[in-house]
């Protein structure tokens, strides 16, 4: 008995320093053999990844892998901008659009942690315009009427995109279109986020608060109610409380000018090849994060980031909160943000698969049917970009690339695929 009670002991201490030495230090590129994974099977996502750009299905892209906290792999591809013949470097910047949720989210469980609010409160308690919302209720011939919601909407719903708000396409997209708000692109806005979201407040949302998963604008009110709770502009307390605690100093919502020969440039798949999208162009397009106005942060889809930037913060998840000896949110937050939430709600992309405060979750398996690990947790990006967090295999994945859209391209499927079979202990 005391020799088993020992070894327990003694497995607690390892599991503690490891992770304490893992959240604690820099990432460090290392052969992928110390990490558990096989350099020769990694060839096969090097080959796989170099032959979409090979045959002109990307442009370029950047991918990398984290696993037992050092960085496997870490590989750019390509080209930036194919017109002037630029490289695709291990630190271009990439337009990340909706992976700008996760951070926001941790941003709000951050308020929630120091008392200023609760996930359970109702919106209108920060934000007086949503105090009482409206649904718009589809009827015969395609018609519909407005009804009051049923109940107000809460910090949860946002998080969890059970709000009701879509991106102003739904049932009453006329009046969204009057008003001017759809889509998920800001960067072209001559207002602040605030003004915005304060006009969403009395448009039709397409369904009931807590009834039904809706992708939508939930993020970006999400930044605006940070904004009020904290009395801090989004961009600012964002940058002081998660990126420069964890260096993330190539992550911005508008591009240093010194920094615009990064930035990596937006390709559309076509019938044709690829070609280059217009300048700024709006959602397929360049966009305006280099000569905007510079005024709306898009807690929704505005962020710019690079490959490592973006894993030290999903490596501040992993650690439980916690990286390069900063510690941004405690283990618990971490474990309610990455767990199932939406109870009776169905998550209709894709099935075994849930949603928690901002993270797509991995319940089963075999009904998703795509390599991986229950608990695992990611989301991805309008510009194709991708990323998740495997805690059960102690791994990390970011892969950016610039293509909207990307007519039907496997290359996220084959990712999956070429970096778990890489895995040798």
């Amino acid at each position: 008995m005391k020799i088993r009670y020992s070894i327990k002991l003694i497995t607690l201490f390892l599991a503690f320093i490891y992770h304490f030495n893992i959240s604690a230090q820099e990432f460090i590129r290392v052969e992928p053999e110390k990490v558990g994974m096989s350099s020769e099977r990694l060839q096969f996502l090097t080959n796989t990844i170099q032959e979409y750009v090979d045959n002109g299905e990307l442009s370029g892209a950047v991918a990398l892998v984290a696993r037992r906290g050092q960085i496997a792999y870490f590989k750019s591809f390509g080209k930036s901008d194919i017109e002037n013949d630029v490289l695709m470097q291990d630190n271009s910047i990439f337009r990340i659009a909706s992976q700008t949720k996760a951070i926001v989210s941790v941003g709000a469980m951050i308020l929630q942690e120091e008392g200023k609010l609760l996930i359970t409160d109702p919106i209108g308690n920060y934000l007086p315009a949503y105090n009482e919302t409206t649904v718009a209720v589809l009827k015969e011939e395609g018609k519909y009427e407005i009804e009051k919601a049923n109940r107000p909407i809460t910090i949860r719903d946002l998080l969890t995109h059970t709000s009701g708000i879509g991106y102003g396409s739904g049932i009453a997209s006329d009046i969204w279109k009057e008003a001017k708000i759809q889509g998920w692109y800001f960067a072209n806005r001559d207002e602040p986020i605030q003004s915005t979201v304060s006009r969403m407040a009395s448009l039709p949302f397409e369904a009931q608060p807590g009834e039904k998963f809706v992708y939508g604008y939930n993020t970006d009110i999400l930044g605006a109610l940070i904004e009020v709770v904290s009395g801090e502009p989004l961009n600012t307390f964002l940058k002081t409380r998660i990126l420069d605690p964890l260096g993330m100093n190539d992550t911005h919502f508008y591009l240093p000018k010194n920094k615009s020969d990064r930035l990596t440039v937006v390709y559309s798949s076509t019938k044709d090849g690829l070609l280059r999208a217009p300048d700024p162009g709006g959602m397929v397009g360049q966009g305006a994060y280099v000569n905007g106005p510079r005024r709306s942060f898009s807690g929704g889809a505005g962020y710019l980031s690079t490959a490592k930037d973006y894993a030290k913060f999903l490596q501040m998840m992993l650690c439980g909160g916690e990286f390069n000896g900063k510690r941004i949110i405690s283990s618990k937050t971490v474990e309610l943000m990455t767990v199932n939430h939406l109870g009776e709600v169905t998550f209709p992309w894709s099935k075994g698969t849930g949603f928690g405060l901002g993270f797509r979750i991995l319940e089963d398996l075999g009904l998703r049917g795509t390599m991986g690990s229950k608990g695992e947790y990611g989301w991805g990006g309008a510009y194709h970009s991708t990323y998740w967090i495997d805690p059960e295999e102690d791994l990390v994945v970011t892969y950016f690339t610039q293509l909207r859209p990307a007519k039907g391209l496997d290359d996220h499927d084959k990712l999956r695929v070429l970096i778990y079979q890489s895995l040798v202990d």
